[in-house]
């Protein structure tokens, strides 16, 4: 028997993966970031972190039930700098992963694959989401 091969349970011959000089997977070291990859990252990431954010607004809702003094240090971390920042992230996070699975829709129902449609429907993404975000924000505020 080759000294490359070795057998499975039923005695067929397999490679040995191990001997063999195999190229590396290609990773984000060799690739180039592009729209669509950084995008497809983005809505992922987005959607981690407003699964978060639930878990932020379930804490204050507690707080709120559990009495003016609870209520007053939830209030007052999400009234802070950082709180503020993280409000201002939850929201445009919500905006994009909005826009993004709309975009995902329409490639699902079979438009958008050029080229040129995907890169300019992913910038139309990125805009309109910052826009709902800043409109968001001018409304609230």
């Amino acid at each position: 028997m080759p000294q490359a091969a070795a057998q499975d349970r039923q005695g067929k011959i397999m490679a040995d993966v191990k001997a063999r000089k195999r190229p590396l997977s290609p990773h984000l070291q060799v690739y180039r970031p592009q729209i669509t990859s950084v995008l497809s990252i983005a809505h992922r990431v987005t959607g981690v972190s407003m699964a978060l954010g639930g878990v932020l607004i379930a804490v204050w809702l507690l707080a709120l039930a559990s009495g003016p003094e609870y209520f007053a240090i939830a209030d007052g971390a999400i009234t802070s700098w950082i709180g503020t920042l993280i409000m201002l992230a939850s929201t445009w996070a919500l905006a994009f992963h909005l826009c993004n699975g709309i975009r995902h829709l329409w490639w699902d129902l079979g438009y958008g694959f050029e080229l040129d449609q995907v890169t300019l429907s992913g910038q139309v993404t990125l805009v309109v989401s910052g826009a709902l975000t800043l409109l968001t924000w001018f409304i609230v505020a």
